[in-house]
């Protein structure tokens, strides 16, 4: 188990890099590839830059889950492979390409970016190469680029955002400012946001995109101030959440609510300290769930890594349950793709989030949580939408 407990400190990956591993740990490719009798599953995921503890989070959440299974799939071996995507949308149909042409892997589980997942998503179409998206929230690709062979353990943009509106209208909010990262994650979770937000009747008083991952905030905080919003609802995730969430306090803002997904707060919430106090998020997940299902995965993913889970390992988990539970059902066999697509779309996870199912379009269908960080720690306020399925606008399967 020791081997096992170190995966995380071996898993950082040069940029665009292929690398085999096993479930003990890394090992170089040159001694890996080639052992038909093993599942490989190819880790598409960011092991450097802005998401970096992401992706590892996500494979490490994987890897337990297996561990805990026996470490096989369907009875047999199993074999990683992990790319390191850079979160770089222009090279993502080329680092899918690397696990699915070159690796010929039978899985792909990933990516973080909303970007590259669509540039996965291409590819994974051409080729019917079943794909789980463990993070990425891009809306399009279980809409209108939904396929049979894509399933998503996740959430979407839309998902995650939406209930907020409501939130934001129950407190007297009528007067918010939006703003995000410019790229689709976060221009989907503004616009589920909005959409639910002026629904209700309210008012969006400006929107405001910055590249990404810019995280230089202070010119876009000074125009905050001089609106004097109501609220203010943003996503930002990874280190570019940490840093809002400081400058945002820094710059005198507190006494106007700060909203936004769970991804402001989830992972960096230790390092954001009292100036993330207040803070409202909606989310499928929370640390504090008081299930037994969480308790159990949060102390021996402690125990595992030496460190607390977070949102991105319990779904790194769960795509780890939704492939068991289909691997189990064809006994292992990757060929019997149609019975283990199937098998897939009946599944019932029960995650620490709390049990969920799929839908049609193959998204979860999951509550989503009200958040709110009082004395350090991220409290669980209730249920902000129950069993909420993303409409997934456009695709035609079911």
């Amino acid at each position: 188990m020791e081997d096992f407990k170190n995966i995380s400190r071996r898993t950082v990956l040069r940029a665009g890099a292929v690398v085999a591993a096993g479930v003990g740990g890394l090992v170089p490719t040159r001694f890996a590839i080639g052992n038909t009798a093993k599942v490989k599953i190819g880790f598409l995921l960011p092991y450097s830059g802005t998401y970096a503890a992401l992706g590892e989070a996500i494979t490490n959440g994987f890897k337990l889950a297996l561990e805990e299974r026996g470490g096989k799939l369907g009875g047999r071996e199993v074999q990683f492979i992990a790319v390191d995507d850079e979160s770089n949308p222009a090279k993502g149909p080329e680092n899918t390409n690397k696990l699915v042409t070159g690796e010929n892997v039978d899985f792909v589980v990933g990516p973080v970016h909303s970007g590259v997942a669509m540039g996965m998503v291409k590819v994974v179409r051409e080729t019917g190469t079943i794909a789980i998206i463990a993070n990425a929230g891009a809306g399009a690709a279980t809409g209108p680029l939904c396929a049979p062979n894509i399933f998503r353990t996740s959430f979407t943009n839309w998902q995650t955002a939406y209930p907020m509106a409501k939130v934001a209208m129950e407190r007297g909010m009528k007067n918010v400012v939006t703003m995000s990262w410019k790229y689709a994650a976060g221009e989907e979770a503004v616009a589920g946001f909005e959409q639910g937000f002026t629904k209700a009747g309210g008012k969006i008083a400006k929107q405001i995109l910055v590249p990404f991952p810019q995280e230089e905030f202070q010119a876009n905080l000074t125009e905050i101030a001089a609106l004097k919003p109501d609220g203010v609802f943003v996503f930002f995730a990874g280190s570019g959440a940490l840093k809002f969430v400081k400058d945002y306090a820094a710059a005198g803002l507190k006494s106007i609510p700060l909203m936004g997904p769970g991804f402001l707060t989830d992972g960096v919430l230790k390092e954001q300290g009292a100036a993330a106090e207040g803070v409202l998020t909606t989310l499928h997940y929370a640390d504090a769930l008081d299930t037994p299902e969480n308790k159990s995965f949060r102390a021996a993913y402690r125990k595992a890594f030496s460190k607390d889970a977070d949102v991105y390992a319990v779904q790194g988990y769960d795509s780890a349950q939704l492939l068991f539970q289909g691997m189990a059902e064809v006994k292992g066999d990757t060929a019997a793709k149609a019975n283990l697509i199937a098998a897939m779309e009946k599944a019932v996870i029960k995650s620490p989030r709390g049990t969920f199912t799929l839908s049609k379009a193959h998204n979860p269908v999951q509550d989503i949580y009200l958040r709110q960080v009082k004395g350090g720690q991220e409290v669980v306020v209730g249920v902000a939408d129950k069993a909420l399925a993303d409409p997934a606008t456009g695709c035609k399967m079911g």
